[in-house]
């Protein structure tokens, strides 16, 4: 069990950990690395939801348990739009796919339609976050 305290640096933490790795990614596509910023992008909300869940006491035990988590908790109760469900799980798939099939890379088209989601996600996740740190 966290300590108020602990439990607000470790939202902290992820938070910033969200946005840094979110901006990870110009620098990946440059390179033309697109697998690497898929990674990148999946991990960004990876942190935000998981700092939303940390703050709001939710505990998970995997990756799977965050999307699960996130979308019971503030998808279908309407915190957050549907769609923010099906961008996690798009950049869930695309991470995986990017990390584990042989053969396979993503498309410069394909890490430029996920920038966007992925950068709304993490910033509309960081303003709920912030509303909760304003009350702790």
């Amino acid at each position: 069990m966290l300590t108020d305290e602990e439990r607000t640096t470790i939202v902290r933490y992820r938070i910033e950990r969200a946005l840094d790795t979110l901006n990870e990614v110009d620098y990946l596509v440059q390179m033309h690395f697109y697998n690497n910023a898929a990674n990148r992008l999946y991990y960004a909300c990876y942190y935000a939801a998981s700092a939303l869940l940390i703050a709001n006491q939710v505990s998970t035990k995997s990756h799977d348990g965050v999307r699960q988590m996130f979308s019971s908790k503030f998808v279908k109760t309407g915190v957050f739009p549907s769609y923010f469900g099906r961008i996690y799980s798009e950049l869930f798939s695309a991470r995986q796919t990017g990390d584990y099939e042989d053969l396979f890379n993503h498309s410069s088209v394909t890490v430029s339609m996920l920038i966007p989601k992925a950068t709304e996600f993490v910033d509309s996740v960081k303003k709920e976050v912030e509303m909760w740190l304003i009350n702790h």
